[in-house]
């Protein structure tokens, strides 16, 4: 479809607000409003214009991400990608923030990389650079 101009939002499933928040916030996002709707939702936007919206209701006790952690493969998004322009740099500032980095960094042969860390939910978080960067 050619009408598509980009993405507008990632929905990210949550247990608590305050604590997503917390985390997001790290990150640089920004809340906007929240609690809102009837699932409910509370929206935050990155400086780089990157908008999440952190959907309220996810059962809290699991100890596992259904989409990475079991050996049974379900359907279903599994991460978000970040762009970024020096993974050195985020990788500094996620250990500075004790962001525990579940995956890489890993080097493409192209001269790209990437790296992964999970949030306060085990959802799955990708900062990639591309090797133009």
């Amino acid at each position: 479809m050619k009408e598509i101009s980009g993405i507008n939002h990632v929905g990210i499933r949550v247990t608590d607000l305050d604590k997503a928040r917390q985390f997001y916030e790290q990150l640089g996002f920004k809340f906007i409003v929240g609690p809102i709707g009837p699932e409910p939702v509370a929206i935050m936007k990155h400086p780089s214009g990157v908008n999440i919206n952190l959907i309220l209701n996810a059962n809290s006790g699991i100890d596992e991400n259904i989409l990475m952690d079991v050996p049974e493969k379900h359907p279903g998004y599994t991460h978000m990608s970040l762009d970024v322009n020096d993974i050195g740099a985020v990788e500094a500032s996620l250990r500075k923030l004790g962001i525990e980095i579940t995956e890489g960094p890993i080097t493409f042969p192209n001269g790209g990389a990437m790296l992964f860390v999970r949030d306060q939910d085990k959802n799955v978080i990708e900062f990639h650079q591309d090797a133009s960067a």
